[in-house]
Formats: structure tokens, C-alpha cells, sequence
């Protein structure tokens, strides 16, 4: 099934997510997001001459709007990781599914459509209920910020995922939406790490050591594959079934967790688990038993409607 492709990305999105944490250390998150964005145009660039591909598109607003929202809500989730505990900005930012859920609703409501997906739009709800056992995010006053940070990202991760599956619709291949979104990156880091400056001197952070340039190469690659995948999952799957799978970063991030950092799970950690596995098992089986009866993707998504 092809919507199984973000099982893959979110494990390559788990490992970008424990780089970043260590990375923001090192560097600042415009720098992050600066050099993940030369890795990816890099290695993207690199396909699409291997392929035989086209870098010119008819669809470049399109593109645009994908890449500005895309990369803002990175550029939050970047930021809200390097100030929160890692577990607590994952859980935030996974919230982006449950707004899909939400913006695919409204808008089959908006449009009079008879069929509402409610099994997928619970499943979707049980894995957050399994998200919030398994990390249990405690919120201190001087954390407010930052968790409003990440809920801001989440919200505006949902508008680019649901972007990506329109252009994947409207026909365009993988490699050119995550190269203009790669593209997006670059010179969205650039323009921040300059800004920040405020008119003085831009100070870069040099490369003093093996271990800060690997865990950049480590974001860019990752994020990169990872954004493959996705657009893949996105283009071809079944969207909200896609999103209920982006629920297992939660549990690959949690094993990195396990490995790297000696974390340790009660009853509550292991009970978030198999709901979240269990979820996505039951989105994927519904799916599964309606593409067999013949039920159209474009009776149900309002998204796919609109092309």
C-alpha cells in the first residue's frame, strides 16, 4: 500500500528530530534550517539530472505557497526543540494530523458531502490520546512559549501536508516538490540568519568539529529522504490514513529516545504504544476493505475534489 511510504519517513523524520535536538546546540536554528536546505537542493538537483527529470514546472505558486508555509512551520519546530524537551515539542507537533482530520471535515461539510470518515478521524484521535501517554508533556510557566511555538507548528505542518498531496494530484512528481521546497529552505535560512543579526555583523558558527558537520549532513539527508517519502505517501495514499501513519515518529523517536539517551518507559509509555500501533493498523485495514468495494478516493476527500 502505498500510503505504508510514510512509515519510512517518519522514521527518517525521528532521526532528523534527535540531530536537530543535539545540532541546536551548535548551531542556531537559521543555520539548521540553512544548511538543511543546501544538502537537500544538493542531493535533489543530483536526481533530477540523473533522471533525466525537468526542473520547470507550471504550477510555481503553487509551489510557493507549499514552501513559505513549509518552511515556517519547520523553522517553529526547529526553534521549539532546541527550548523544549524533545518529547514535548514531538507531541505538539504531531497535532498536525489531527488538524488534517479537522480541515477534511469542515471542508466535506462545506462542500454538502454525505460521507464522513469517522473511523479514520477517531482512529486519528485515539493516537493522539496514545501520543499523550506515551511522552506525558508537563508544562512549566517558562515553557509557554515554546509549547505555543510547537501547537502553531503543528497547525501549519497540516496546511503543507494537505499542500503536498494537492500538488502530488495536480501530477507533480516528488523530486521537484521537495527540490523547490529544499530551495525554500536555503533561502529562507539565509534571509533569517541575516535578519537576526538586526544590521550588524552576520556571525556564522564555524565547523569546529566532525560531530557538528555530521549531524548537519545527518538533518539534510534524512529530511530529504524523509520529504520523499512523504510526497510519495501524501500523492499516492489516502490522506487521512497517511496521516494516522505519521503517528509512528512518535514511537521511532521513543526507541532513539531508549537507545541514545537512556529513556525509560512506565506502563503509561508502553500502553501509548500499542495505541498508536494498534491505530494505524485499524486506518490501514478500513482503508484497505474500502478501496476493495470500489469506494473512490474523490468521494471523500475534499482535497482531491478541488483538482
Amino acid at each position: 500500500m502505498q500510503s505504508l511510504w510514510m512509515l519510512f519517513a517518519s522514521f527518517m523524520f525521528a532521526i532528523m528530530g534527535v540531530c536537530v535536538k543535539l545540532a541546536s546546540d551548535l548551531y542556531s536554528t537559521s543555520e539548521i534550517v540553512m544548511y538543511r536546505g543546501i544538502i537537500g537542493t544538493t542531493i535533489m538537483t543530483c536526481t533530477v539530472l540523473y533522471q533525466g527529470g525537468s526542473f520547470k514546472t507550471s504550477m510555481p505558486l503553487q509551489h510557493l505557497w507549499r514552501g513559505v508555509v513549509g518552511v515556517v512551520a519547520l523553522w517553529l519546530w526547529f526553534y521549539a526543540i532546541s527550548i523544549l524537551p524533545l518529547a514535548t515539542a514531538m507531541t505538539l507537533n504531531y497535532m498536525a494530523p489531527i488538524w488534517i482530520a479537522v480541515i477534511l471535515l469542515v471542508g466535506g461539510w462545506w462542500k454538502g458531502m454525505a460521507q464522513v470518515e469517522w473511523p479514520l478521524t477517531v482512529a486519528i484521535a485515539m493516537s493522539f490520546v496514545g501520543v499523550t501517554l506515551l511522552l506525558q508533556p508537563v508544562f512549566e510557566t517558562d515553557q509557554a512559549a515554546g509549547a505555543i511555538t510547537a501547537l502553531v507548528s503543528g497547525m501549519l505542518s497540516a496546511l503543507a501536508y494537505l499542500q503536498v498531496r494537492k500538488l502530488g494530484l495536480l501530477g507533480e512528481p516528488e523530486y521537484r516538490v521537495v527540490l523547490y521546497f529544499s530551495i525554500v529552505n536555503f533561502l529562507a535560512g539565509v534571509i533569517g540568519h541575516v535578519a537576526s543579526a538586526g544590521g550588524g555583523p552576520v556571525v556564522w558558527h564555524a565547523h569546529t568539529s566532525a560531530y557538528g558537520v555530521g549531524l548537519l549532513a545527518a538533518i539534510g539527508l534524512c529530511a530529504t529522504m524523509a520529504q520523499v517519502a512523504m510526497t510519495r505517501a501524501y500523492r499516492l495514499g489516502k490522506t487521512l490514513v497517511v496521516a494516522n501513519l505519521q503517528y509512528t515518529g512518535i514511537v521511532f523517536s521513543s526507541f532513539w529516545g531508549v537507545v541514545i539517551f537512556g529513556d525509560l518507559f512506565d506502563w503509561h509509555g508502553w500502553l501509548g504504544i500499542g495505541i498508536i500501533l494498534a491505530s494505524g493498523l485499524a486506518a490501514t485495514y478500513y482503508n484497505t476493505r474500502k478501496t476493495a468495494r470500489g469506494v473512490a478516493v474523490e468521494r471523500t476527500d475534499p482535497i482531491a475534489s478541488e483538482v
